[in-house]
């Protein structure tokens, strides 16, 4: 059970990093936009070295920009290029019939994968077939069509302990703190979880109320000092 970051925002990420939760961080291309305009490839090497400056190692994912699958294999080996010192990279490609050679030719060559936009149990099944490490899971956006994502989780989590496949299940499009509790139980193996939903993870009103009782009760014990 592992938390990631699902976000490219340096504040954000380092104060996760700092709280010692975090065990992975998963970027696309709409997580980038939200950032100031700057090189690509200068603020992916940012993020390295804020894990760095933790001494972590922790899988980060970053994502092709193409939906070409020649050009996605092409920036794929100029991830690896540009930020392959950092030994926990993985990079994001879609599922896609195209796209399923772009995710064995990456790992064939020794590239980590992680398959994304995953909507149904067969798209997951055949991204982990393909040899992806990470198969990620959009919760919300299944709701988004009627659909529940509950039981998407749950099967293809069931299949992938009964026949021993390696990738892991990733839970992604987080629009509720409970949806983080659903995906867990459900059997996800990590969450990747946007960081406005951190601190209300850690909060319920009545810690704050146990806590301010045990202080003012103290407090009264002490005489007030």
């Amino acid at each position: 059970m592992k938390i990631f970051v699902d976000s490219a925002n340096l504040a954000d990420i380092e104060e996760a990093l700092k709280r010692g939760f975090a065990r992975g961080i998963t970027t696309n291309p709409s997580i980038m936009s939200k950032e100031d305009r700057t090189d690509f490839k200068d603020h992916i090497k940012k993020i390295i070295k804020l894990c760095e400056r933790y001494k972590l190692v922790i899988p980060l994912s970053v994502e092709v920009f193409t939906d070409d699958h020649k050009e996605m294999v092409k920036q794929a080996r100029e991830f690896v290029k540009h930020f392959g010192e950092y030994p926990a990279l993985y990079v994001k490609v879609p599922i896609g019939w195209n796209e399923l050679a772009v995710i064995h030719e990456l790992k064939s060559a020794g590239v980590r994968v992680n398959c994304t936009c995953c909507m149904s149990f067969n798209q997951a099944v055949m991204a982990a077939s393909a040899g992806a490490d990470f198969v990620s899971i959009f919760y919300n956006r299944i709701k988004d069509i009627g659909y529940d994502a509950r039981p998407i989780v749950e099967s293809v989590h069931r299949v992938f302990k009964e026949w021993n496949v390696p990738s892991q299940i990733i839970v992604g499009s987080i629009r509720h703190m409970n949806d983080v509790n659903e995906a867990f139980m459900a059997g996800a193996d990590i969450v990747t979880i946007p960081p406005k939903f951190f601190p209300q993870l850690t909060s319920h009103p009545k810690t704050d109320e146990a806590v301010n009782q045990f202080l003012s009760d103290f407090k009264k014990w002490t005489g007030g000092k």
